[in-house]
């Protein structure tokens, strides 16, 4: 065994011996947001379309869903005093860990990953390989690594005799992946301030994981205090993108336009339905309405071709009796090529961000329909009414 997996034996033997009436659970990944084993693989799957690993990755592992790990718990809860061992725990599956990784792959819509196992690679390595590739720990990287040398299966499955297993069985490695990334599969990533911290699902992370919980959702927030009020920001917010423009850097969402274009998106060119109202569902240049709170929020998500999803929102809100706009740019990247989409256009955020927020709030107080530095589009006509 590896150190980790013996001090986790160590520490089950303790308990046990204690004389107070104890049940150990012993499970090898367990699958959902949070989990240290799970994020690693999500994150290793995600960023890298071409692996060269350890042997490791041929070890027979039986994973666990984290719905079942909590349904188990619970049982336990209610055991009587006389139950007093240690169980194994694990999902209907046992596969290696090149096998989850490609079966990751496939539910998260990824191209089948290249895997090359090398003989060279130690734990040492590999751990600081993970830390480097992954916002996993190496430190934490590497007790995992460790442990995915041994075959992890169950070797009983008492624990059905005192938690029966339900009607439908135990969640199935696909299932599981799938509980994990619904929010992402269905559009519905916390992108706003007030969904932000509530916690969901057993198999999403909680407020107390770590940051890198949850896979990669970068964010540009930024904030902003104003002497309009609230009805004429709002007014300036409501009527961006058309002929109004975004506020900043006009040739950058022109050549983000065109590019879009260029490669059978949407563009600039949809402009808006009407030049001042808003509905959801509206278009808005490459953007489209998918939540609007009249006077309050406006959240766009982007429709131009990106390897991602993308989110923009704008909150107006009264604090001690100022005017506050709140910014927030969201994107949850698709593989390698997402990861290196946001950081290559996150040098311009200061710019193209910063000065949208900044002269939202100079045309708010200066009563203008696009303020200084607006990206305009004169050639851009449309018909009366």
């Amino acid at each position: 065994l590896s150190r980790h997996l013996r001090s986790r034996a160590e520490v089950a033997e303790i308990l046990v011996g204690s004389g107070v009436p104890t049940v150990v659970l012993r499970a090898a990944v367990i699958l959902g947001s949070g989990s240290a084993s799970f994020e690693m693989l999500r994150y290793l799957t995600e960023r890298l379309p071409l692996m060269i690993t350890p042997r490791w990755v041929q070890s027979r592992i039986q994973p666990i869903a984290i719905r079942d790990v909590l349904r188990y718990l619970v049982g336990c809860a209610e055991l009587p005093a006389d139950v007093h061992r240690s169980f194994d725990i694990g999902g209907p599956d046992v596969m290696t860990y090149e096998q989850m990784m490609q079966r990751f792959a496939a539910v998260a819509g990824l191209p089948r990953r290249r895997i090359v196992p090398v003989p060279f690679f130690s734990p040492g390595l590999s751990s600081h390989w993970v830390g480097v590739i992954t916002p996993v720990p190496a430190s934490l990287a590497r007790n995992l690594v460790e442990s995915l040398k041994n075959t992890v299966v169950c070797t009983e499955h008492d624990i059905a005799r005192h938690v029966p297993d339900p009607p439908e069985g135990l969640i199935g490695f696909e299932d599981a992946v799938r509980l994990a990334l619904v929010k992402i599969g269905d559009r519905d990533v916390a992108t706003r301030w007030s969904s932000a911290s509530v916690p969901g699902a057993p198999s999403e992370p909680l407020p107390t994981d770590p940051d890198w919980a949850g896979g990669s959702l970068y964010v540009d927030e930024r904030t902003r205090v104003t002497d309009a009020s609230p009805e004429a920001l709002w007014q300036v917010v409501e009527g961006i993108g058309g002929d109004a423009g975004w506020y900043s850097f006009p040739l950058a969402w022109e050549v983000r336009g065109w590019l879009d274009r260029f490669v059978g998106g949407v563009g600039l060119r949809r402009g808006r339905r009407h030049p001042a109202d808003l509905q959801l569902g509206d278009a808005v240049d490459w953007w489209r309405v998918e939540e609007l709170d009249e006077g309050t929020l406006l959240r766009l998500r982007a429709e131009m071709r990106v390897p991602g999803l993308a989110w923009l929102e704008f909150h107006v809100e009264q604090d001690d009796g100022r005017t506050v706009l709140r910014q927030r740019a969201t994107f949850h990247p698709f593989g390698l090529l997402g990861q290196l989409y946001w950081w290559s256009v996150t040098p311009f955020h200061g710019i193209v961000f910063g000065g949208m927020l900044r002269n939202i709030c100079r045309a708010a107080e200066g009563g203008t329909a696009a303020g200084r530095g607006a990206s305009r589009r004169p050639e851009l006509r449309r018909p009366a009414g």
